[in-house]
């Protein structure tokens, strides 16, 4: 069913709280609906939300806003294996009959089934693969997946938004991007009218980027679903920032431990206890930390994250560094991650905190007193001009310290 209205008010419909209209708002919650909608007839410009939590309105959206309400979480599958090379794809009816025609992986045994001659190829782990709609809540395909047992999407927890515009915008947290569990993307392609897919790589992930926010084609592949590739077998992925320390005290406190006078390194810990780690436990655990550090939706209005953690040259870290050592000390450590290509990612909160930002309010909106990285409408009646105005502040000010230009993380439309 497709539900068109004007003038909409999307005040619930974006996690900043931006009391904002749209002048033309459709609701649709299948994918057959896409084929009735005559998108060459849309007021533009067009723009297609998830649960709103990485968008900044500046103002009321003059086109057309559509919402997937596709909900639906389905098992397609269990298999030993890794995926296909895109060269292997074939042609299978589509998942949705009388839709049309999508491409499947198969080596003649059933469409969206990887190839078992594949299997054990790199590392021989069950391969669940979940078919799951593009307008199902994330985190509740998350906790889903902890009950089912199904690990891969649980350091994701508790991160805002729907599964659709988690591919496109390649969310992350804690060590994990769901590009690491994507095995599809399916769309409606708007302008060829017709239903396409996409590898994971042709889906041109990078850090909180995908090729559907390339502004080539921006808006013309609508995501319908994700099929994920999750596994039964234990993978947890533990080792960022403090998350292993607080998996371990969870543990021990869901067991009744209090420790050990063995003097043991946190991982072997881990291999200890792995039969005791479950994919619920470690969801547990982010959903506290999180809670912790970020503001509640429903009190105060934030995107999450503002900003892109920066990625600098190993001489540019070095020089960061010296400076924090000169000015706290020959002991002080900053905090860091050491990238495979030799680059360093330096946290953005971090920085910000440095420069004087925790805390701090601009008329209504505030950077968050717990997490410097999150802008918040703090007052819930903030003007996107206030938000705008601090985000510039903290860029200039981190510029001139750290020689680092902030990127923002938020789409501003």
């Amino acid at each position: 069913m497709i539900k068109t209205s004007y003038y909409q008010d999307l005040t619930k419909m974006n996690t900043f709280g931006m009391k904002v209209k749209a002048r033309c708002f459709i609701e649709y919650d299948s994918v057959a609906d896409l084929v009735d909608i005559e998108f060459e007839e849309l007021a533009r410009p067009v723009l297609h939300i998830g649960g709103g939590s990485n968008l900044l309105f500046t103002d009321d959206f003059k086109g057309t806003v559509l919402h997937s309400k596709i909900n639906f979480i389905e098992i397609l599958g269990e298999c030993q294996c890794v995926p296909v090379a895109p060269s292997q794809l074939s042609p299978g009816p589509s998942p949705y009959p009388g839709v049309g025609k999508c491409h499947f992986r198969t080596n003649g045994t059933s469409p969206e089934e990887m190839d078992s001659s594949d299997a054990g190829a790199e590392n021989g782990r069950d391969v669940v693969l979940v078919s799951v709609g593009a307008g199902v809540v994330f985190d509740d395909f998350c906790a889903w997946a902890a009950k089912e047992g199904l690990w891969g999407v649980e350091n994701l927890s508790y991160i805002p938004g729907e599964v659709g515009a988690s591919a496109v915008q390649n969310i992350g947290a804690y060590g994990v991007e769901v590009k690491d569990v994507i095995h599809r993307v399916y769309c409606y392609d708007t302008v060829e009218e017709e239903f396409v897919n996409f590898s994971v790589e042709e889906c041109g992930y990078g850090y909180r980027d995908s090729i559907f926010k390339n502004p080539e084609i921006k808006g013309r592949y609508i995501v319908t679903h994700v099929v994920f590739a999750l596994s039964r077998d234990p993978r947890p992925v533990l080792d960022y920032g403090h998350l292993k320390e607080a998996v371990i005290a969870m543990m021990n406190k869901t067991t009744g431990q209090t420790g050990s006078d063995d003097i043991k390194d946190d991982s072997d810990v881990i291999a200890d206890q792995i039969g005791n780690l479950t994919p619920s436990l470690i969801r547990k655990v982010i959903i506290k930390i999180r809670k912790e550090k970020l503001p509640e939706p429903s009190v105060k209005g934030s995107a999450g994250s503002f900003f892109k953690n920066p990625v600098v040259s190993p001489e540019h870290f070095a020089r960061i560094e010296a400076a924090a050592k000169a000015e706290h000390g020959p002991d002080y450590k900053v905090p860091h991650y050491d990238l495979p290509d030799g680059t360093v990612k330096v946290p953005a909160a971090w920085m910000i905190e440095q420069c004087g930002w925790k805390g701090r309010r601009s008329g209504g909106a505030a950077v968050w007193e717990k997490q410097p990285l999150v802008i918040v409408n703090y007052t819930g009646e903030a003007y996107p001009e206030e938000i705008i105005g601090l985000e510039k502040r903290i860029i200039a000010s981190v510029k001139a310290k750290f020689g680092i230009e902030l990127h923002p993380e938020v789409e501003h439309v």
